[in-house]
């Protein structure tokens, strides 16, 4: 797949897109409608960027999720219902246009792998705490991009479907894939999930979710994967 050089920016605040994952936004304001036009009719890709919290006007992160959109809904008032795939992260340089809708110039940010003996280790840790997660029947964070929607809860998978996808997700062997896939299902803090989608090194993405899992069994009473 060629990756555009120049690409539309869609600003939003809480909101991440990690690669491999799907990402459902619901477009309504009239910038973002006329980016969604544009792209259906050229490349598909966008990149979805975090709002800087700092700041008063509209400043993304320059960290961000490239996305394709696999699914467009548009609706007869103009809104539409979409779902982005996440390609890769990219960074962004200052932003090449305002008018209509933002425009950055993008660079792909590769992935730093570990040697297998120090990632498998991890990789072992967060599958033991996720399926601990799992047992306990946590709530698994909405996504803040439908906070806007309608029929939020026809858009998002039931708590069996989506513990059915975890499942799926740790028997998968690329433990980038794996990260990125258990940060997008089960990590709700905006600031926790921008600091994952930074992490550009794999054993520091792996020992950061494991990290933030270990923090939210305690806070449910349950300190370790082995608890009974």
């Amino acid at each position: 797949m060629i990756v555009p050089c120049e690409v539309p920016v869609m600003t939003l605040p809480a909101a991440t897109l990690f690669p491999q994952s799907l990402l459902p936004l619901y477009v309504f304001e009239p910038r973002h409608r006329r980016m969604l036009i544009d792209v259906l009719e050229s490349h598909r890709m966008l990149v979805v960027a975090m709002q800087k919290p700092s700041c008063q006007r509209e400043t993304p992160h320059e960290v961000a999720g490239l996305g394709l959109v696999r699914m467009a809904v548009q609706h007869s008032d103009g809104t539409a219902h979409v779902v982005l795939q996440g390609l890769i992260r990219v960074s962004l340089t200052p932003a090449l246009r305002y008018k209509p809708y933002r425009v950055h110039r993008i660079t792909p940010l590769c992935t730093i792998p570990a040697p297998p003996n120090h990632c498998q280790p991890l990789l072992q840790e967060l599958r033991d705490l996720v399926q601990r997660r799992i047992e306990l029947g946590l709530p698994f964070p909405p996504p803040p991009t439908l906070m806007d929607a309608e029929n939020v809860v026809s858009l998002v998978p039931c708590p069996d479907a989506m513990a059915a996808i975890l499942r799926d997700t740790l028997d998968l062997k690329d433990p980038d894939v794996v990260a990125d896939l258990i940060s997008a299902i089960l990590v709700g803090p905006a600031t926790v999930r921008q600091q994952l989608l930074e992490c550009v090194r794999t054993s520091d993405r792996l020992a950061l979710l494991v990290a933030h899992l270990k923090t939210e069994l305690a806070r449910h009473g349950d300190p370790s994967p082995g608890s009974p």
